[in-house]
């Protein structure tokens, strides 16, 4: 197995070390916690729980800002004129916001979650989906961070496996990556983590 960070020539932080804003970010969200505690096991330990970056809702606010300033422009020009336009404009208007509400409660019911035996992903609101993949499949793991995701605080994981179908393979758009890449490598690879546990196990025997 490798670690691939794109980040090189950087120190990565240990899990006990602060982030770049100085103060070390919480690996575990109680909130987050709590609402996926129904797919953990009893024997579990949670490292990370976590939701996506607040990046992931600018676009719908942008959008939405934008579609509500010229559909009014829209209404005080046309009047009376055309009610017909001034319904299409308003109904366009309000399936956009609609989006923006859908999209925020998408993000706040998705969380990411690393415990000392699984990676989950739990999504969706309407339909409930939980993708997982046990640590001991992970047979490659690359941390990748755009210029923009340096810039605003995010960072990729895509996880590989020795199977063909994979639930659970790309998790993107998580702040304060770099702490999470440190804390998820230390599971992996630490001295109590799945890796090293697979090094060291003993092997049988030859008759």
């Amino acid at each position: 197995m490798r670690v691939v960070p794109s980040q090189r020539g950087e120190p990565e932080p240990g899990p006990s070390q602060p982030d770049a804003g100085g103060e070390r970010p919480p690996s575990v969200s109680d909130v987050g916690l709590r609402q996926v505690a129904r797919y953990l096991l009893p024997s579990e330990r949670a490292v990370i729980t976590v939701r996506r970056h607040w990046v992931v809702v600018v676009e719908p606010v942008v959008t939405t800002v934008v579609a509500l300033v010229l559909a009014s422009l829209a209404v005080a020009k046309v009047g009376d004129r055309a009610q017909i336009v001034v319904d299409v404009v308003t109904l366009a208007a309000l399936a956009v916001a609609l989006r923006l509400v859908w999209r925020w409660v998408e993000w706040r019911r998705d969380w990411f979650v690393v415990t000392d035996e699984r990676l989950l992903l739990a999504f969706g609101v309407v339909t409930r989906r939980v993708a997982i993949m046990p640590l001991t499949k992970v047979t490659d793991m690359s941390y990748n961070v755009s210029v923009l995701g340096r810039l605003m605080g995010y960072g990729e994981f895509v996880f590989e496996s020795a199977g063909q179908d994979q639930a659970l393979h790309k998790v993107s758009f998580l702040g304060h990556s770099q702490y999470l890449f440190a804390v998820l490598s230390n599971e992996l690879f630490g001295e109590r983590g799945i890796v090293s546990s697979r090094r060291f196990r003993p092997r049988p025997l030859d008759d």
